[in-house]
């Protein structure tokens, strides 16, 4: 049977911009009692400068400036982003491992989009993509090239698939020329991408430019 198209259906009444599309959602769905608009606003200030890779940063600046922080959260993560409020929801079982001259980690969710909100925030879309998922495990070298990491052959190239039960966060090797930076100074040269493996740190002067 043919399908009628009705300009009564919700959808013909959604304007054609993504965020006026989800401004008209959030208009229905509070007219209609579904969402309480105060809830919705606390949820997205949470994600937007609440929970973000700032957290994962401030962690990583910690570990390269006190070597005790950095062997205990390499030890056993868990206890220590606790005891710094990092833990929870999609943050739960975390192990972290460490970039060095001889290995490079890099985090893949092979299944799905498994993902330490607390310390990186929401993934981003190119992680749940299918083509990450699958070329990360078969060509990490390639995948990393094209994020502009070229690793010698020397340093092999380590994978961890990222599931329910356990995530990870990568902790990069510290840049030359930050051995008299701050904390704070040092979290600045700490990306997103670093901490999952498809990046490098900022060198000192890059997070200024």
């Amino acid at each position: 049977m043919p399908h009628d198209h009705h300009d009564d259906h919700p959808h013909a009444l959604l304007p054609p911009d993504p965020a006026l599309r989800v401004k008209a959602l959030e208009t229905i769905l509070t007219e209609k009692g579904l969402i309480d608009p105060a809830a919705l606003e606390e949820i997205i200030d949470t994600y937007q400068n609440r929970i973000g890779p700032q957290n994962g940063a401030r962690v990583v600046a910690r570990a390269w400036s006190d070597p005790d922080f950095k062997a205990a959260l390499l030890a056993d993560a868990d206890p220590v982003l606790a005891e710094l409020g990092l833990y929870g929801r999609q943050g739960e079982h975390m192990v972290v491992v460490e970039n060095t001259a001889q290995q490079h980690n890099m985090v893949v969710c092979t299944l799905c989009s498994c993902y330490p909100w607390p310390l990186l925030g929401i993934p981003p879309g190119w992680y749940k993509s299918d083509a990450y998922r699958a070329r990360a495990v078969r060509e990490p070298r390639k995948v990393l090239a094209e994020f502009g990491v070229t690793l010698p052959e020397s340093c092999a190239v380590r994978v961890w698939d990222s599931t329910a039960e356990v995530r990870y966060l990568v902790l990069p090797a510290r840049p030359e020329g930050s051995e008299s930076l701050g904390e704070e100074e040092l979290a600045a040269l700490v990306t997103r991408d670093s901490m999952i493996g498809t990046g490098l740190a900022k060198v000192p002067g890059e997070a200024l430019a």
